[in-house]
């Protein structure tokens, strides 16, 4: 397998852009003086985010998935970020080794 010189100067792009438009985020995000309305907004990004991803599996796949976002949607309401992530990729697994 070979890796054309452009393909390769593309990806390494893409890739150098990715991380300065994060290194940029992480810098401009602590100098904002955001109202508390603004600020709870900010803070909701990371879930929306997270919902658009599993929203199209959960939503076109088989009732294992479909079963396991509801069960991620319910643990959100109680548990961190990474515990919600934690408790769908588990129920996931279950549920399609049941299925």
């Amino acid at each position: 397998m070979t890796l054309d010189p452009h393909n390769l100067l593309a990806i390494l792009g893409m890739a150098l852009a990715t991380y300065a438009t994060r290194l940029a985020g992480l810098a401009l995000a602590g100098r904002l003086q955001l109202s508390p309305r603004a600020q709870a907004a900010f803070d909701a990004i990371p879930p929306a985010v997270l919902v658009a991803v599993i929203a199209p599996s959960a939503l076109a796949t088989g009732w294992p998935e479909t079963a396991a976002a509801l069960l991620a949607a319910l643990a959100a309401t109680r548990l961190p970020l990474l515990g919600v992530v934690a408790v769908g990729v588990a129920a996931v697994v279950v549920l399609r080794a049941l299925a």
